[in-house]
Formats: structure tokens, C-alpha cells, sequence
């Protein structure tokens, strides 16, 4: 697949009618029978989530720090992809590995002084393109971590509305 070809006339577009290249994404969890588990309905795909072990859950599904980490990994990597078949660089392997630090007593409101969430993240790209030049590569990271859209987002988040119907 050529990506240049692909987007040529979405990025035309785009610089014509900057409002065509604003889209909404939507994700919506479901009430499953128990209540340390839910179905959540991505893309065009329906994942079952549930609780983690830690705070309850039985650990036969993804968490939602789970689904987080592996958007992260996703979007990672598809950027990468991308972004090395753009500029020319041929690869024989691109992995990305994220590993998220929790600390669950903040979670479960055991210690009302340790934040929820995640308190640190790495995202750690294994590349191998044996014919890239050091330049080259670092112009692949340097573009692969600026159009990451979830690795943006974690860097810079957005205001968050949380409303209730």
C-alpha cells in the first residue's frame, strides 16, 4: 500500500475544507449481568471488559487500563507503520511494547493520598530497518511520536465534559 497515494486527496481535502477533518469517534460501555464487567462497543467491534483482579475482578478480561494501554500500542504502531512506509523506510520488524504503572490503593480509596490512574507509562519501539541511516531514523521517531494522535492526547489532554442523563 502506497500511504503517500492514500492520502494525498484526504490531506487536499482537508487544506480545502478544514471542517471535513473534523470527526467524532465514539466508544460505549454496556451494563453486562455482574457488575465488575461491561461490553464496550470500539470501532466497529464489541470488547468485553471487566474489573481488574487488584480491585476485584476475576482477570479473564481486559481492563480498562488494559484497553488504554493497547490504544496506546495500537496507534503507536500503525503510526510508525505509517509513517516509515511514507518516508521510504523499509522494515523487516516494527514492535511496540507499553507497560503502565498503577498504584490500586488510590483506586479502591484505600489511602486518599495516592492519586487514580496510571502514575507512569513507557512506550518502547523495537525497530529494525537495516537499511535506514541514524538521520533517517530519527526523523521516523520524531514524526511517529508528533502524529501518534493517543500518545498526543497523554501528553496534552484535553478538557474532558463528563456529563449525566
Amino acid at each position: 500500500m502506497e500511504v503517500r497515494e492514500a492520502q494525498r486527496p484526504l490531506k487536499q481535502r482537508y487544506r480545502e475544507d478544514p471542517s471535513a477533518a473534523h470527526i467524532t469517534l465514539h466508544a460505549t460501555g454496556a451494563q453486562s449481568d455482574t457488575p465488575i464487567a461491561c461490553s464496550v462497543e470500539v470501532g466497529r467491534a464489541i470488547h468485553e471488559a471487566q474489573a481488574h483482579q487488584g480491585v476485584g475482578g476475576a482477570g479473564t478480561a481486559a481492563c480498562s487500563g488494559d484497553m488504554l494501554l493497547g490504544a496506546l500500542a495500537a496507534c503507536a504502531q500503525v503510526t510508525c507503520q505509517m509513517v516509515a512506509s511514507a518516508m521510504g523506510i523499509t522494515t523487516s520488524r516494527i514492535e511496540v511494547r507499553v507497560d503502565g504503572d498503577l498504584d490500586l490503593r488510590g483506586t479502591l480509596g484505600v489511602d486518599p493520598d495516592t492519586p487514580v490512574g496510571f502514575q507512569s507509562i513507557r512506550l518502547d519501539f523495537d525497530v529494525d530497518a537495516p537499511g535506514a541511516d541514524a538521520d533517517a531514523i530519527s526523523k521516523l521517531k520524531e514524526k511517529t511520536t508528533r502524529y501518534c494522535v493517543v500518545l498526543a492526547t497523554l501528553n496534552h489532554p484535553p478538557a474532558v465534559d463528563v456529563t449525566w442523563s
